[in-house]
């Protein structure tokens, strides 16, 4: 027999109303993502306070093209989370920004003007040409070139990711995933500038490798240790799914908030919601889990900003 919940109740907000406060009130809504929402932030706050639980950090990379970085980074900052996956436009991004500009768009713009003006577009974000591909060839290769003359001839996606974080500075996110010594590890870094330039200096350097078994003998060394595990996984693609993926090793994650905007009717892992991982094993019958279908530039800030009030 289905037992109902709790009444719905009428949110009430005034001038002076707390964000955390906000969220309690969400909580008692009734629906429909609200509900999900604080339920994310009760999730987060319980696995980030959880002083057993190894915290995992996943987003793919368009997010890093926004002001969002700034949220990500400070997470990383804040020791958060023990372990990020995302991808290689991650990386791109966090290099060109941290060295360049991006600027402000509209989805509406005219793509081929955009591009006799040597301009990309991300959604309404706008990539200079030259803040994007020559600048990140640039410091790659240098970076790379100092790291073999130092004795570097095979790195892993989380070797790579440290070297870079290494060379930027404090508005960066691999900075302080470096700083912290947080690894970041990129299963599809091929996908993207930063691996490009990977492969086009191993044609100059022959016994140069890149080592991808390595980022699995990390992860396998953390996941087995690992008494518990959350994850705070931010869009889906690979790093959801290599996250979801290393957690089935040690029966599932305990903790699980997915934001997402992709719907399951087309069966991709993206549209997935976090409860059919339960079914593989790659999150526990027993987790805090949720899932959010929202666009996380939209969301995220306020879920930082009550989270803050909650773990100060």
């Amino acid at each position: 027999m289905i037992k109902p919940g709790r009444p719905v109740k009428d949110l009430t907000i005034k001038g002076n109303t707390s964000i955390v406060k906000i969220f309690e009130e969400m909580s008692q809504s009734g629906g429909f993502e609200s509900r999900n929402l604080a339920d994310g932030l009760n999730i987060l706050t319980s696995m980030i306070s959880d002083k057993k639980c190894l915290r995992f950090l996943s987003f793919i990379g368009a997010i890093i093209s926004t002001g969002l970085r700034g949220i990500i980074k400070d997470m990383i900052r804040n020791q958060w989370f023990d372990v990020v996956i995302t991808t290689c436009g991650a990386l791109d991004h966090d290099i060109a920004r941290y060295y360049s500009n991006y600027k402000e768009g509209s989805f509406a713009l005219n793509d081929k003007e955009l591009a006799n003006q040597d301009i990309h577009r991300l959604g309404n974000v706008l990539v200079p040409l030259k803040s994007y591909g020559p600048l990140i060839e640039n410091k790659i290769q240098t970076f790379l070139e100092k790291a073999y003359k130092e004795g570097k001839r095979e790195m892993s996606t989380a070797d790579i990711t440290k070297m870079i974080g290494n060379h930027m500075g404090e508005n960066s996110f691999l900075y302080w995933a470096f700083k912290n010594e947080v690894p970041v590890i990129v299963p599809g870094i091929m996908d993207g500038a930063v691996g490009s330039q990977i492969w086009l200096f191993t044609q100059k350097h022959r016994d140069f490798k890149l080592n991808l078994t390595a980022d699995a003998d990390l992860l396998s060394g953390l996941i087995f240790k690992a008494k518990k595990s959350g994850a705070f996984m931010i869009g889906g693609g690979i790093p959801k799914h290599h996250t979801l993926w290393w957690n089935q090793y040690r029966e599932g994650l305990d903790y699980a908030l997915y934001v997402t905007t992709a719907q399951e009717f087309d069966g991709s892992s993206s549209g997935a919601l976090v409860s059919e991982a339960i079914s593989w094993g790659k999150v526990s019958q027993n987790a805090k889990q949720t899932t959010v279908h929202a666009e996380a530039t939209t969301i995220l800030p306020f879920l930082y900003s009550a989270l803050l009030s909650k773990l100060k």
